[in-house]
């Protein structure tokens, strides 16, 4: 008499679907996401929220496992709506918040940090084909991060190295992030106003800027870094 082992009728269960929320104040990009991502057999689209407000209140029943978050919504912003979102898996262990990932018209580097400081696993372009989302939502929900290559180039260029200053130039670049003219740069250095703005072209040129305020404008912001040079 044949036996048949527990092992040889064990039939493997297929994995089971990514749980998605889609949260975006445009009903036809959220037509336009179901119809893309709904014909996905590993996909799954259990919940859709117009508004930051809505989407707070759909998680109190909701079981998803990732949720698609666009970031200009007019309410509350999808950055805004992630940080309170993952706030709640700091609150306890019997209910962890979902994954997030952005979903935007902008590739600005600042949204896409600020997005990942709250907390968000990705960050990926409207108008990225269906594949490249697909492909964030696999990545993100296999505890990786996705950044669309768009974004991830510009960021890149975003944190290039900084242009290297001489010494005294660091120095000048620094005083003008502090609102001091040539004149009180040149006394405060011992150096004659026509030396501070010889400087100041050479910094110009260095830095591929071509007006004052453009410069001014640049010293304000990087200043400090250059300082610590």
């Amino acid at each position: 008499m044949t036996t048949t082992t527990a092992a040889e009728t064990t039939v493997q269960q297929p994995p089971k679907p990514i749980r998605l929320f889609l949260v975006d104040d445009h009903p036809l990009v959220r037509d336009g996401l179901r119809a893309r991502l709904g014909a996905m057999p590993n996909l799954e689209i259990v919940g859709e929220a117009g508004s930051g407000a809505e989407a707070l209140a759909l998680l109190d029943t909701l079981r998803c496992d990732l949720m698609l978050v666009d970031v200009g919504m007019k309410d509350m912003n999808g950055i805004d709506l992630a940080a309170l979102v993952l706030q709640r898996d700091q609150q306890g262990p019997s209910r962890p918040a979902p994954h997030i990932v952005m979903l935007s018209m902008y590739d600005n580097p600042e949204y896409v940090q600020k997005a990942m400081q709250v907390g968000a696993r990705g960050y990926v372009l409207k108008d990225a084909p269906a594949a490249e989302i697909v492909a964030a939502i696999e990545a993100v929900s296999a505890g990786g991060t996705f950044l669309s290559p768009a974004v991830s180039k510009k960021l890149f260029r975003n944190q290039a190295p900084r242009p290297l200053l001489t010494p005294r130039e660091s120095e000048i670049l620094t005083a003008l992030g502090r609102g001091e003219s040539s004149k009180q740069i040149a006394r405060d250095l011992g150096l004659s106003v026509r030396t501070v703005e010889a400087h100041r072209q050479s910094i110009k040129r260095r830095l591929g800027i071509e007006g004052q305020a453009e410069l001014i404008k640049y010293a304000v912001e990087h200043a400090r870094e250059f300082g610590q040079g």
